[in-house]
Order: structure tokens, then C-alpha cells, then sequence
């Protein structure tokens, strides 16, 4: 089990959650992926995209205007 990091910094909803769904796409079950986003709606467009699709949020916090994620990959459908 290995911890990624994901820069989606400056970017605007969709793509926080796009950056979030391929990277995990190419992850093993059981890696972690720490995700940094400034977009305050991937406070709740991650975690809502991460029960769909089967995964699990570890921590999440805002911190300085800064959103954190930690995402546990599991098996599940990690297609759009």
C-alpha cells in the first residue's frame, strides 16, 4: 500500500472530481491518494463521487482555502 498525492489546485469544478476519478483509475485497492484542491465544492463533489463509486474518504478538511482529501481506493466501478 503506497500514498499518492494529486495536485488540482486552481482548478473549478468538473475537473477536481475528473483529476480524482482517472488518477484513482490507474491505483491498486488499498493505496490512499491525498488530494489538494482550492475549489471549495470538492468538499463535498469528491466525497460524493468516492460513495458512488465505492471508495473511501479518509480525512477531509479546509485548511487555509485549501481543500484536503484523503481517498482509500477499493474495488469498485471506477468508471464515469
Amino acid at each position: 500500500m503506497a500514498e499518492h498525492s494529486l495536485d488540482a489546485r486552481r482548478l473549478l469544478c468538473p475537473l477536481p472530481v475528473i483529476r480524482v476519478q482517472n488518477r484513482i483509475a490507474e491505483l491498486p485497492p488499498g493505496d490512499t491518494l491525498r488530494v489538494f484542491c482550492t475549489d471549495p465544492g470538492a468538499l463535498l463533489d469528491v466525497p460524493a463521487w468516492c460513495r458512488v463509486h465505492g471508495h473511501r474518504v479518509l480525512e477531509s478538511r479546509q485548511q487555509d482555502g485549501e481543500v484536503v482529501l484523503l481517498i482509500e481506493v477499493r474495488t469498485g466501478d471506477d468508471s464515469a
